[in-house]
């Protein structure tokens, strides 16, 4: 197999806005087929996106025989059941993060997708920027001391009670929508998992689901992270990270632009805090999508590195289900 053909399971606004067009400008990557739940749907989507094949059903898109490998972007609520079924038809599975609605539900999509010998991965994109790329490569090079705190935040607003991230049994709330985020990149910083979880969580009295969290994550050795995520507060994003010598400041950690230069602030020495030694590394236009397609097409092809491993996806559910748990 020298290209992966793709099958894109849903029409869902992401898949559609963003994630689709990446695969079809990534390198070995071929989108044949998409499915929604409706045959005028998917036949509507293929057209708009330039995809050769629909199909109106989810199912029927499992059983096509050209499609080596399907992107979930599904409520989380769907996750679990259209990656089982994925895997017993033999495809890989690149799905949306969150991986599942919990733990125990990702160690049974891991384990099928296993015995199944097809790759799972969850779509974590952000971390292949170049921008977190560097920074990360920064903080292991001690380039800001020994790292002893990580700071985020991450917030909108959306108050539709008919919105999947507004639905508990989709699998809606701030942490695991947002706050699944600055989860994942303490313990990608820091290296390990939190030995201690404290967090303070607001929820909608109607909706049920929780639209303010603080949390403080404590991991061995005493490094700190601390975040707060929203989905009823102003669009922001923003990631420091404090060394014992220097700090790092993350622009736009997230929904980082396809289109435009981007970087991160480095600060170490001068004369803190009146005239700190800072500068800028810049990092040209780059589509995380795409970057994340092609690091999945050479886990398959290659047998590289999976990018988003089921395993880290499943001790990022862990810290979500114990934040969840305190309010």
């Amino acid at each position: 197999m020298s290209r992966l053909r793709w099958g894109i399971i849903s029409t869902a606004d992401i898949g559609m806005r963003l994630v689709t067009p990446a695969i079809q400008r990534a390198a070995r990557c071929e989108v044949v087929g998409i499915a929604s739940r409706t045959a005028a749907r998917a036949a509507t989507a293929a057209t708009q996106l330039g995809i050769p094949q629909s199909f109106g059903s989810y199912a029927d898109l499992l059983a096509a025989d050209d499609i080596d490998a399907v992107y979930i972007p599904l409520p989380n609520d769907a996750h679990a059941e259209w990656t089982i079924r994925a895997a017993a038809a033999g495809k890989h599975v690149l799905c949306e993060k969150p991986l599942a609605l919990s733990a125990a539900q990702a160690e049974e999509m891991a384990a099928a997708c296993t015995a199944a010998g097809v790759v799972l991965s969850e779509a974590f994109m952000y971390r292949l920027h170049p921008s977190w790329v560097e920074a990360v490569r920064l903080v292991r090079a001690g380039a800001i001391g020994r790292l002893q705190a990580v700071q985020s935040a991450f917030s909108y607003y959306n108050d539709d009670p008919a919105n999947i991230r507004n639905r508990p049994e989709n699998g809606g709330g701030a942490v695991m929508d947002i706050g699944c985020y600055c989860i994942h990149l303490a313990r990608m910083l820091f290296a390990a998992e939190p030995v201690r979880i404290e967090a303070a969580v607001r929820r909608d009295p109607a909706m049920g689901i929780d639209t303010l969290a603080s949390a403080l994550l404590e991991f061995p050795g005493g490094g700190q992270s601390t975040f707060v995520c929203s989905t009823r507060a102003e669009p922001y994003q923003r990631v420091h990270l404090f060394g014992t010598t220097g700090r790092i400041e993350i622009e736009i950690p997230f929904n980082i632009p396809a289109d435009r230069e981007t970087r991160i602030l480095v600060t170490s020495g001068g004369e803190p805090p009146v005239a700190p030694a800072t500068r800028a590394v810049a990092f040209a236009p780059a589509d995380q999508y795409t970057i994340q397609a092609e690091a999945f097409a050479a886990a398959v092809l290659d047998g590289a590195e999976v990018p988003g491993p089921a395993e880290i996806a499943i001790a990022n559910l862990r810290v979500i289900e114990a934040i969840l748990a305190k309010g």
